[in-house]
């Protein structure tokens, strides 16, 4: 019975709490995580108890802190519903003997040299790839490979400090932005090819070992800084390209052992094929899973709460639940974002109530308000405002979304900028 199930959420909980509350009113849940993260714990008092230690707190404390709970209040299941801390919660797991993905998958998946490695040993993408201590070693490695070639953290989230490399006269730039002091530094840079084509990301849910594609959706992002601008779900794709993506990623999953959640991988479709950027072992953001509810009437959250609690034969009934989409009329979702033009302080925000007001739109939200300083390094975490819409066909909730989130004005100190002419 999941009344009695004990659930001990390691790093960030997203919108779960209140989910599983509604899933299961006497679950218990306790929080483990860095301090720097529970300022960030949504639902906080849906906790009955949050343990948080310092950043140089190595993993054997974070096994003591949890073997002492464990003690107190025995633990059902670890979760980690985030990207910060997995590995810890694997290795908590581990000490506790309860299920959770292995100390080994959530390496390849979070280190991105790992993953490039174990991926083209299984022959499933072999995407040329180093890790790099200076900038030499980029341009040796773009001698061989060629220009453009990105450079990126080992290591990271939310497209920070990625970096396009044009060029020779680039490569000292782009180490200088990659090694730049921040949360991904300690983990060192990767250069990798660049694959050339439309970006899409992949939301898929697997259990014991099998996985299913939920959907493919098609993201926009900045040519440069790969920052994402917008999302369409599904994406308008051919029945051969839609094959070649679901074959490649559910490849990918794996090949990575991975074995049961709910997993957000991105690719690109090149000339030659799909090729895997990197995946994640958890929901997607950017809403992506809001869109795939709105379009297909699947709940990832709910799917993964029920998994959290211990329910099984979840994978059949989401296939049955996919199949049925198929029999109602066609129905897309879109996100779209405004991104700050110029540095600066925000004086006013105008037109989000108008937005709200259109029609077929969802949802809007503002980042930034009167106060806020803009963000002046390009990450997810420097937009300014999403609009969600919906449409009976892709472009038409893009077109909307779009529309909605160029409506919204942001006055800076220096001068307005707006969601208007990005792609």
């Amino acid at each position: 019975m999941t009344e009695h199930v004990h659930l001990l959420c390691v790093g960030g909980s997203r919108e779960f709490p209140v989910v599983l509350r509604e899933l299961s009113p006497g679950v218990r849940l306790s929080a483990l995580c860095g301090t720097g993260l529970v300022s960030r714990l949504k639902s906080l008092g849906e906790h009955r108890r949050v343990i948080a230690l310092g950043p140089d707190a190595p993993v054997g404390e974070w096994i003591e802190h949890a073997r002492a709970l464990h003690r107190i209040d025995p633990v059902t299941r670890v979760v980690a519903f985030g990207e910060w801390e997995q590995d810890r919660a694997a290795a908590v797991a581990a000490a506790l003997g309860l299920p959770m993905h292995t100390e080994e998958t959530v390496h390849r998946v979070h280190d991105k040299r790992a993953m490039r490695e174990e991926l083209a040993r299984r022959g499933v993408d072999a995407t040329p790839s180093r890790i790099v201590s200076a900038a030499a070693d980029i341009a040796a490695f773009a001698d061989v490979h060629g220009y453009p070639c990105i450079v990126k953290p080992a290591s990271g989230a939310g497209s920070a400090q990625v970096r396009k490399v044009n060029g020779p006269d680039e490569v000292a730039a782009a180490h200088a932005a990659v090694t730049a002091p921040g949360p991904f530094a300690a983990a060192g840079a990767l250069v990798e090819a660049f694959h050339e084509g439309p970006q899409f990301s992949v939301e898929a849910f697997s259990e014991d070992g099998r996985h299913e594609i939920v959907c493919v959706t098609r993201k926009f992002s900045d040519p440069e800084t790969f920052v994402e601008l917008g999302h369409v779900a599904p994406a308008p794709l051919s029945e051969a390209d839609s094959e070649a993506i679901t074959v490649h990623v559910l490849d990918v999953l794996t090949a990575l052992d991975i074995g049961f959640g709910p997993t957000h991988t991105e690719v690109v479709l090149t000339a030659r094929g799909p090729r895997v950027i990197e995946t994640h072992l958890r929901l997607a953001g950017d809403d992506i899973p809001y869109l795939v509810r709105d379009a297909l009437a699947v709940d990832l959250f709910r799917y993964t709460a029920r998994q959290a609690l211990g329910e099984t034969g979840l994978l059949d009934e989401l296939r049955k639940e996919l199949a049925e989409t198929w029999e109602r009329p066609p129905r897309h979702a879109a996100i779209w974002y405004s991104t700050a033009l110029a540095h600066g302080v925000v004086e006013s925000v105008t037109g989000a109530e108008e937005a709200r007001g259109l029609p077929h739109v969802d949802d809007v939200r503002l980042f930034f308000g009167p106060g806020d300083p803009l963000d002046p390094v390009p990450s997810s975490d420097s937009r300014l405002a999403l609009a969600r819409a919906h449409g009976t066909t892709p472009e038409e909730a893009a077109d909307r979304a779009r529309e909605a989130v160029a409506g919204i004005a942001f006055r800076s100190l220096l001068h307005s900028s707006t969601g208007e002419g990005l792609v």
